[in-house]
């Protein structure tokens, strides 16, 4: 089964694997940025790594990348000038709250799947796109069971695993883990590889991740599919739960992304925030005095490069955040 990345939680899976192929939402590892664009100054880590890891996967078809974020639609463009393989640019609205950006959704959703049927795939019914969207429902619904049953950083690393292979680890609820330390949020930019002993950096520092809000986490997994919208139009509800329910802070207005955060902060007991964006992300940078303001729990930007999960003076700032909380 041929396999295509993306790296964009807007690009619905189960679209992809309906065609035929094996969708693989990768995080990728440590990249010199300089091989982004020919140059460094301004480069998000991210964006420059993921096209490096694009690069260097040769099991990869083709990717898939998206307008969500300035720094990928450039990736796009250079991933065309310097990769053979085929690469596509899904448009996906900021504005989301309104029928016509709906049908701009829907439309690219449909110009996807055409370019899936290039690659080889082949268009599926309404039964067969129903039945995959059953699977990756109970696989989701299996892995959000999991959360509080295992180690934070076990049950984010198991998210990525679903994305990157699209299966659950049947054994993940069969840990025994007794949380422990001061309930934080962690929200922001995604992950990559090689960035998940951050959970193991708050955790020695008194503090355990309770809410995994990343663009890597729990936040973009949709939600489950209602089953009569599904046996009715499996298409349209798979682009409801991908298009109109996934918080983010690119949407316009993303009030969305504050009432999901405030919700599920609630129930989790969160007593603090950790904004963790890239250096030249502007996308959160630009969120973290709103959140300052909003949240009424105590709210820490971290700002990381790519190259280690933490530096020195990030792991000092958060253990003094969490003896700040205690």
């Amino acid at each position: 089964m041929k396999k295509l990345v993306y790296s964009c939680p807007f690009v619905p899976a189960e679209w992809i694997a309906a065609h035929g192929l094996s969708p693989s939402r990768i995080l990728p590892g440590p990249a010199d940025v300089s091989a982004f664009a020919g140059a460094s100054a301004g480069v998000c880590p991210y964006a420059a790594a993921f096209l490096h890891a694009l690069s260097r996967d040769d099991e990869a078809e083709a990717a898939v990348l998206t307008t969500v974020c300035d720094q990928m639609r450039r990736g796009f463009e250079q991933a065309q000038r310097t990769d053979r393989r085929p690469v596509f640019l899904l448009n996906v609205p900021s504005t989301w709250q309104t029928v016509t950006a709906q049908k701009i959704y829907m439309s690219e959703v449909e110009r996807l799947g055409r370019f899936l049927i290039r690659l080889g795939g082949k268009k599926p019914s309404a039964d067969e796109l129903a039945s995959v969207m059953r699977e990756y429902d109970a696989r989701r619904s299996g892995l959000r069971e999991a959360r509080g049953c295992v180690a934070p950083r076990r049950f984010s690393e198991a998210i990525a695993q679903f994305h990157r292979e699209g299966m659950v680890d049947p054994g993940l609820r069969e840990d025994a883990y007794t949380p422990h330390g001061i309930p934080v949020a962690l929200i922001g930019s995604p992950l990559m590889s090689h960035h998940f002993p951050i959970f193991d950096l708050i955790e020695s520092g008194g503090g355990a991740v309770v809410l995994d809000a990343t663009e890597s986490g729990e936040r973009t997994m949709p939600p489950p599919f209602d089953r009569r919208s599904l046996a009715a139009d499996p298409f349209m509800t798979l682009v409801d739960a991908y298009f109109g329910q996934i918080p983010d802070a690119f949407r316009r207005p993303n009030n969305q992304l504050y009432q999901w955060l405030k919700r599920e902060s609630a129930e989790r007991g969160a007593r603090g925030v950790i904004l963790r964006y890239y250096t030249w992300c502007d996308k959160w940078h630009a969120e973290l005095q709103r959140m300052k303001e909003w949240s009424e729990a105590p709210v820490l930007g971290i700002s990381t490069g790519a190259d280690k999960a933490l530096d020195g003076h990030a792991i000092s700032r958060i253990e003094s955040f969490l003896e700040m909380l205690k």
